[in-house]
């Protein structure tokens, strides 16, 4: 997880109805994260050869009021998956923005000391990459940290074709992080995400962590807003 700090302004009109921006310390945040999904099920049924699969994304951080308290929850800007019928499957259940294209990744996990994980993917004819070298032991961060706040949205919101917006619940425990000795990203940022965001994704990420993952469970999505 690459972390960086952007103007409230950038992101501001990605914000689905019902929701404002949630920030962390006066800070805004968008973050680059690659992870692997593993044995996944849609709907409760194991899809023949998708099962197994990478991922990387764009998100940022929002909240919503709600009747039980607020509701920390993320948005995202794109996601990237190698194949075309998973980008489908979730643009058809969440209209959320998946693209198909070539990703692969890099896992050290077990092997070294300091271990390396990567995702690579392949866009307009050239590579980009993100990487941390994770060091030190996993720990399970304060409640009040900066890693608690990126890991720990349990909800995900997406504006709908109509202006409506759709809220599902994502479940999982706390996850144990590694700081990161090492950071790596390579990108064409205005041909994946846009301009507005190039001044900011150039620099080095406000922070990076290597976060341990978990069982993961994605509810149906449901209408909170018209």
């Amino acid at each position: 997880m690459l972390n960086y700090e952007v103007d409230r302004a950038v992101v501001a009109s990605l914000v689905p109805s019902g929701t404002t921006l949630d920030s962390f310390a006066g800070k805004t945040f968008v973050s680059m994260v690659g992870f692997q999904f593993l044995d996944t099920h849609v709907l409760g049924i194991p899809v023949p050869f998708h099962r197994n699969f990478d991922e990387v994304n764009l998100r940022f951080y929002v909240r919503r009021a709600a009747a039980d308290g607020p509701r920390r929850g993320v948005v995202f800007v794109k996601q990237i998956v190698p194949r075309v019928a998973i980008a489908w499957i979730a643009r058809w259940l969440y209209n959320e923005n998946y693209v198909a294209l070539p990703i692969t990744h890099h896992d050290e996990m077990g092997y070294t000391e300091q271990p390396r994980v990567g995702y690579e993917w392949r866009h307009s004819g050239r590579a980009h990459h993100l990487a941390v070298r994770a060091t030190g032991s996993p720990y399970l961060p304060a409640h009040d940290s900066e890693e608690s706040f990126i890991t720990e949205h349990y909800w995900g919101y997406v504006r709908q074709r109509d202006g409506a917006t759709l809220e599902y619940r994502v479940e999982h425990p706390r996850w144990r992080v590694w700081h990161a000795s090492e950071v790596e990203f390579e990108c064409d940022v205005a041909s994946m995400y846009g301009a507005e965001l190039v001044a900011y994704l150039a620099g080095p990420p406000a922070s990076a962590f290597l976060a341990e993952g978990s069982e993961v469970t994605v509810r149906r999505g449901r209408v909170v807003v018209h």
